[in-house]
């Protein structure tokens, strides 16, 4: 009896993971993963969005241009994580939503080959494997919401929509013109790409609704860069706390 229950306990929290993921409607994959020493190191990231898009999902690299008719909280960021083992090659895959929170974590794949990217390669699509396993379907729940959201708030009317799309109507945050820090911001198609005097792209900002609200993605971060007090702070979920950086932008 008991391991009758323990099957449907799992079964059940299998199915909850598998909607959860079929609320969002693509997948950003980073460049670079905290372990990676370069961009696609293994050809890891490659590996990610050809097993992603296998899986069923829409999947982009952080630097390609998505469309502009997908709500960017219909995104999920995945991101390849190592558990460090002794002679044994360890990965996971992580599924996290546009506020940084965890939605899915596949199980460790594991290899004990001895060459890298072989290796890294047999982990990753192990990993993979229960991903497969849930058989993503997008179900259009979160589109759907804001939809919902548009018909019934004002906050969407077409003035509203004016101000959010022309430049000279966005207030921002003052930039300290002194501070080494200072990040200067290139428009893209769908938002903004910051970068310091390098130049290097430091962050990508993706629009929302919200003129002093953009979906931030640093590295393999992802969070919200928003207007405070007359700053910027890029704000994300790092080990459940909410982390908030000050960032100072020259629009």
């Amino acid at each position: 009896m008991k391991l009758k229950f323990l099957f449907l306990l799992l079964l059940i929290s299998s199915y909850g993971f598998s909607q959860s993921v079929n609320d969002y409607a693509a997948v950003m994959i980073p460049l670079k993963y905290e372990f990676q020493k370069s961009d696609n190191q293994y050809r890891l990231n490659t590996l990610t969005k050809f097993n992603l898009q296998k899986a069923g999902f829409t999947a982009y690299y952080v630097n390609e241009d998505i469309p502009t008719d997908i709500n960017r909280c219909s995104f999920l960021t995945v991101d390849v994580v190592r558990d460090n083992a002794f002679l044994v090659t360890k990965l996971y895959v992580v599924f996290k939503d546009c506020y940084g929170k965890e939605v899915y974590k596949s199980e460790v794949g594991k290899s004990k080959e001895k060459e890298f990217e072989v290796a890294y390669s047999e982990a990753l699509n192990m990993a993979f494997t229960s991903v497969y396993a849930l058989h993503y379907k997008y179900n259009g729940k979160v589109a759907a919401a804001n939809q919902n959201t548009a018909v019934t708030s004002p906050a969407v009317a077409p003035v509203a929509v004016v101000a959010v799309s022309t430049a000279a109507a966005v207030v921002t945050p003052a930039a300290d013109l002194a501070d080494p820090n200072l990040l200067y911001a290139q428009p893209t198609e769908n938002g903004y790409q910051l970068i310091d005097k390098t130049p290097k792209v430091v962050m990508k900002l993706l629009k929302t609704s919200r003129p002093d609200s953009f979906i931030a993605i640093k590295d393999r971060i992802q969070g919200t860069l928003n207007a405070k007090d007359n700053q910027w702070f890029f704000e994300y979920y790092q080990n459940d706390k909410l982390v908030s950086e000050k960032v100072t932008v020259k629009f």
